[in-house]
């Protein structure tokens, strides 16, 4: 199992808080009774999460439990500002939401490379004397305190953005139909749960296009409970434009496969049956063409291909079917 793979953290953060207001008045020489000038505080750091493309994995968050921004200095005299604190960006991947760890409300997503979001705001400083002074109150003796910054509990989860999600159940086959397409070099084994983590492979396609497919860690019946890998791995399906369900030949019951993968994922989350669905029947090494025509009067009522990731059997015809899908 690659345990660099990390798709949830969660942590405590807090923002700065904004600094004082100063009561201060102008003191010179000449000038024995000058007016208020006290600056105003400066704004405590923010807490901004910010998108890089580079990182698949949020293992450099899991160890930083506590993360504080620093606070705004006060303001001074001579309408001096007082200095804003220093704000902290967390990078983190393409993909990511964060939530309300007690609520569970979503923050916000980060969607784009280099896209960034303030995930707690610093506090506003507080302003100085000389802004309170009113015709019949000249030497105003109060200025406003710095406003406190944020602080929550806050979970990170990490969303894989892909093309194409390949549903199945553990040891259909999806890890070596990656490695076939791709360039993914998957953790492949004659057992169930060899995917501990997802694996994202580059397909290349004609003409120097290509499209990405996730392969989501097997579904077992219950996983929508939380049985087996459980719905950790679901969501990752979640951002998928298409869903690839692979199921071998020699299964008991190709339909009942089928019609199972799709429960789970319609108790898990309803829309996720919106997208579009392409049947890979895998391992047809096994068929001769007889065998394949009276297997289809058995198939659900979806688009399918037969294929085979040894001989490569039918591979291109299924490339081909996703990237029309993807591009209808």
């Amino acid at each position: 199992m690659d345990s660099n793979f990390i798709d949830y953290v969660k942590l405590y953060a807090r923002s700065g808080d904004g600094g004082a207001g100063s009561v201060h008045f102008r003191r010179e020489k000449f000038v024995p009774k000058g007016g208020p000038d006290g600056g105003d505080g400066g704004r405590g750091g923010h807490i901004i999460l910010r998108g890089n493309k580079q990182m698949w994995t949020l293992i450099h968050l899991k160890y930083r439990k506590h993360i504080k921004a620093q606070h705004g200095g006060a303001g001074e005299g001579g309408n001096r500002s007082g200095i804003t604190g220093e704000d902290i960006y967390l990078d983190v991947p393409i993909g990511t939401v964060a939530k309300d760890a007690e609520t569970g409300e979503v923050l916000l997503e980060i969607m784009e490379d280099g896209e960034e979001q303030v995930l707690l705001p610093g506090g506003l400083g507080g302003q100085g004397n000389s802004h309170f002074k009113t015709p019949t109150n000249q030497a105003p003796r109060y200025a406003q305190p710095g406003i406190p910054g944020v602080e929550k509990w806050v979970i990170l989860e990490l969303k894989i953005l892909a093309d194409v999600g390949l549903v199945g159940f553990p040891n259909a086959g999806k890890s070596t139909l990656l490695s076939v397409i791709s360039a993914a070099k998957p953790e492949i084994a004659d057992y169930p749960f060899t995917t501990l983590v997802p694996n994202l492979g580059v397909v290349p396609y004609r003409d120097d296009r290509s499209f990405v497919v996730a392969d989501i860690p097997g579904i077992i019946e219950g996983a929508a409970e939380g049985r087996g890998l459980g719905i950790r791995f679901l969501r990752h399906i979640e951002r998928n434009s298409m869903l690839l369900f692979l199921i071998p030949t020699d299964a008991d019951d190709i339909r009942k496969e089928y019609e199972i993968l799709l429960k789970e994922l319609r108790e898990y989350n309803p829309e996720l049956l919106d997208k579009q669905r392409l049947l890979a029947i895998s391992k047809a090494d096994m068929l001769d063409e007889e065998l394949m025509e009276e297997m289809k009067a058995e198939l659900p009522d979806v688009p399918y291909v037969f294929i085979s990731s040894i001989t490569g059997y039918g591979v291109p015809s299924l490339k081909d079917q996703i990237w029309q899908m993807l591009n209808d």
